[in-house]
């Protein structure tokens, strides 16, 4: 078994030499070939974001998905492993959160003590070698986290998590887990002779944690900046007898300049003498890969590395393996490596039409450990809570005012004037700040809520907001609300008048920072410049893309009072908005967003979502935008009132392409 014990030695997964022999399919890694005596090769496979997609399953359309799973990802270990000489399996984090599944058991079944969580469970098969964590794990509270990782068949290690304060030395941090581990391993070599190896792996949590999940970690956690831990305990695993070091970085890569407590910090990280290797994610790309990071100085996204070292990113919700491959040579009593490949396999491809296609089959094992709790999450999210008069879909959420997002918004308005009836905040006018989760983009072209008309389950909720954020209000003036759209309005390329079929849409601007905001009526002019960059730092001054802002049908009082309703990573200051932080919070509420939308439902019984199209693009005569979508929209296009949208034939990966005329 495995253990968080430096000293102990891992041995289960030895892969001997003559593996090919045993089947004509298998081919041997060139490491793994053309090892010599003194050489070895060293496979190490990551899984990160699984988002607890186990089953290919998508439970908010309910229905399967090849696109998706670890069932499937399990499927090419054992191939996976069988092509190496040596090999070892990590998790990159965000196994957690992230699908019904998930909400299922940490609101529904719960987890006494004793109790295995699914997404353990299945991990638990495939035997991995050590994990470490990332932000969704700390969703459901620290209490909920510690329940569940106590089922865990391997370590967890994360360097930068403390409990309360830093000290002065983060080697004097009180650390919640222990932030590396040392494997030893024994491993064959060229000529057949095994030997032992010391894997050290540390790992990493984005800092922003504290912001994101506030609620549970503020006066319990503090986090310290990644590159700072490392630095302070890189040299320690060295001392500690460590021959490589492996990051395993829930964080993505950034090459705009290292900062301080920076949140995708992978780049800089693998800049530390001692690292020899760094797994990342959280930002849900491929590394290498074609075209996610090129010209970022110090990537290099066709070889693999970050800084000259093998790197890799695997994806999201087990779309790829992630695969480090390594030949050590022995060095006196120790290794070095003399060369590496870096790869993101993929578990499915899309044909000459487009459509996917499975590129392979599940693991059965995998499926049947938990096949009771996919039941029954099948049949908690199936459960109607109400009715719609119209359909809800977001298809357009991003280029008119969009009914998915409208009954957030219409549920949060709700709610907190209820809320703060009877208080000192009772005479405010409420606002409401919503945006389009599922709106194409990294997703892929079938991510996008479409609810018919009729009956609403508990899996259309989810399907209208993915995250099991909390309900939260601010206090900000009219002045405050006007920046608050300026930041959205980065959703947009500047786009001059005149111009024919511009790129519309920001690539690097999320869409769930695309705030629109409803009790206000405003216009986009998008012949202007954005007025923030994507970190909220003021860059055009001058520029104002926001006009024809009114409340009440007059134009806004800069220093007007309102309350916004919003969720806590917007209200904690997530997404960087300008004046939006923790000191303007008013009100927190104990209630999730999803469980207000359906307490919303509930209490009206049928719902009309119709967008009430308090926004729209300043006109700009002769002039047109290019935009992708989900083909599906083309059902919906007719509908769109705030906009003029034109079939613009086929986009990229499976995406139809629209002509928005200005």
């Amino acid at each position: 078994m495995t253990s968080s014990n430096p000293s102990l030695t891992i041995s289960r997964r030895t892969v001997l030499g003559g593996l090919a022999a045993s089947s004509a399919l298998v081919m041997l890694h060139p490491f793994a070939a053309h090892a010599q005596a003194n050489q070895a090769h060293l496979r190490i496979m990551e899984t990160t974001d699984i988002h607890v997609h186990v089953f290919p399953y998508d439970y908010y359309a309910d229905k399967p998905n090849d696109t998706l799973g670890l069932s499937r990802t399990a499927s090419i270990v054992d191939a996976i492993r069988a092509e190496a000489g040596n090999s070892m399996l990590v998790d990159n984090g965000d196994f957690l959160q992230g699908n019904p599944l998930g909400d299922y058991i940490a609101y529904e079944r719960g987890m006494k003590e004793g109790d295995k969580h699914p997404v353990i469970t299945a991990m638990n098969v495939l035997g991995y070698d050590v994990g470490t964590l990332g932000n969704h794990e700390f969703n459901y509270g620290l209490d909920f986290m510690f329940k569940v990782l106590g089922g865990s068949g391997f370590p967890y290690v994360c360097a930068n998590l403390t409990k309360g304060m830093l000290a002065s030395d983060p080697k004097q941090d009180e650390l919640f887990f222990k932030p590396y581990v040392i494997i030893e391993k024994q491993i064959r070599d060229g000529s057949g002779a095994t030997s032992p190896i010391k894997v050290g792996f540390i790992g990493f949590v984005p800092p922003q944690i504290m912001v994101w999940d506030a609620k549970n970690l503020e006066g319990k956690a503090q986090t310290r900046d990644i590159v700072d831990a490392a630095k302070a305990w890189v040299p320690v695993m060295k001392e500690g007898g460590a021959d490589i070091v492996i990051a395993l970085s829930h964080s993505g890569i950034d090459g705009s300049g290292q900062s301080e407590r920076m949140e995708n910090a992978s780049l800089y990280l693998a800049g530390i003498e001692g690292i020899d290797a760094i797994f990342t994610g959280h930002q849900h790309l491929v590394f290498p890969g074609p075209k996610d990071f090129d010209g970022i100085a110090g990537a290099d996204a066709k070889k693999g590395t970050l800084m000259g070292k093998p790197a890799v990113m695997a994806g999201f919700w087990g779309s790829h393996m992630g695969l480090i491959d390594l030949l050590l040579e022995k060095d006196g009593n120790s290794w070095k490596i003399v060369d590496s490949t870096s790869e993101a396999r993929p578990i499915y491809h899309r044909d000459e039409n487009r459509k996917v296609v499975a590129d392979v089959k599940d693991k059965p094992e995998v499926l049947a450990a938990i096949k009771a709790e996919h039941e029954a999450t099948l049949a908690y999210v199936r459960r109607p809570v109400g009715k719609t008069s119209a359909p809800l879909y977001s298809y357009f959420a991003l280029v008119a005012d969009d009914p998915s997002v409208q009954i957030v918004s219409n549920a949060q308005t709700w709610y907190i004037k209820d809320m703060l009836k009877d208080g000192q905040y009772k005479d405010y006018p409420v606002l409401s700040a919503a945006a389009p989760f599922k709106a194409g983009g990294r997703g892929g072209a079938e991510y996008y809520t479409d609810v018919p008309t009729g009956d609403i389950a508990i899996k259309n909720v989810a399907d209208l907001y993915l995250y099991p954020n909390t309900v939260q209000a601010v206090l900000i003036n009219g002045a405050q609300v006007k920046n608050w759209l300026e930041m959205s309005a980065g959703m947009f390329n500047h786009i001059e008048a005149g111009a024919k079929d511009a790129a519309l849409l920001n690539d690097g601007f999320p869409s769930y920072n695309y705030d629109v905001i409803d009790g206000v009526t405003y216009q986009i002019d998008l012949s202007q410049p954005a007025r923030f960059d994507k970190d909220g730092k003021l860059v055009n001054p001058g520029s104002n893309r926001i006009v024809d802002l009114k409340f009440d049908g007059k134009p806004i009082d800069p220093e007007q009072k309102f309350v916004v309703a919003t969720n806590n990573y917007r209200a904690g200051g997530g997404g960087k908005f300008p004046d939006i932080a923790g000191d303007k919070v008013i009100f927190v509420a104990p209630d999730t967003n999803r469980d207000v939308i359906v307490r919303y439902i509930v209490d009206q019984g049928t719902i009309n979502p119709s967008a009430d199209d308090n926004w729209s693009f300043k006109p700009l005569p002769g002039t047109t935008a290019i935009f992708e979508t989900g083909p599906k929209a083309r059902t919906f296009a007719a509908e769109i009132k705030g906009a003029k949208i034109e079939d613009a034939g086929e986009g990229e990966n499976g995406f139809a392409k629209f002509r928005l005329v200005l």
